[in-house]
């Protein structure tokens, strides 16, 4: 199987203290939760985030199932971009599926159909009725994606997009994913808000 890489290294404006990547919904530390959901359709977890978030994640992920290690960012301030590069560069796979930390409804069926979607293509990247591209939960071939990254970053360029149009990739919609995946895989948890109204769905299942 390929591999996961979870992207952990941004500031969380938005959300405030503590750290995102680790607090604790529903129990269990967010960045678990997308570890946890994603360990049967990938064989080994690349956690790229920032050198001072390293030893709180690497506890939240103790005891995880899958091999895992960290590509930690040699320059948090440059974005998002960077750090999918840095977690990219750090595979063994040639193909990983790539999510960011505060998306704790992942479902491993919907990234499962993004591999298999990805054959003969350098990125598979969903795009929903909302229009948006969904950069962080996309599937990318390690060698191009490293490699438009870090032309694109030469570049001055910072949105995650700049890269991907440089590659041959593919667009799924909602009518591509499988009948029993739930686009609740694409959630994100930004803010307080939505982390609570989170909680309450988990505590409830």
């Amino acid at each position: 199987m390929p591999a996961g890489v979870i992207v952990a290294g941004g500031r969380s404006t938005r959300f405030g203290k503590p750290d995102k990547a680790v607090a604790p919904l529903a129990g269990v530390p967010m960045i678990r939760r997308v570890a946890d959901r994603v360990d049967e359709a990938v064989d080994e977890l690349i956690v790229n985030c920032r050198e001072d978030q390293r030893a709180a994640i690497a506890d939240a992920l103790s005891g995880y199932s899958l091999p895992s290690r960290f590509a930690v960012d040699t320059d948090p301030g440059t974005g998002p971009m960077a750090g999918i590069r840095t977690g990219l560069a750090a595979c063994d796979h040639d193909v990983a599926v790539v999510l960011a930390c505060d998306m704790p409804f992942v479902d491993p069926k919907i990234v499962s159909s993004l591999f298999d979607h990805a054959t003969g293509h350098d990125a598979v990247v969903p795009r929903l009725d909302d229009g948006w591209f969904q950069t962080t939960h996309a599937v990318y071939r390690r060698d191009p994606m490293v490699e438009a990254c870090d032309a694109a970053l030469a570049r001055g360029e910072r949105r995650v997009v700049d890269p991907l149009f440089e590659l041959d990739y593919a667009v799924v919609g909602a009518d591509d994913l499988p009948e029993r995946g739930s686009l609740s895989s694409f959630e994100n948890v930004n803010t307080r808000e939505e982390f609570e109204r989170a909680e309450t769905r988990l505590e409830r299942t």
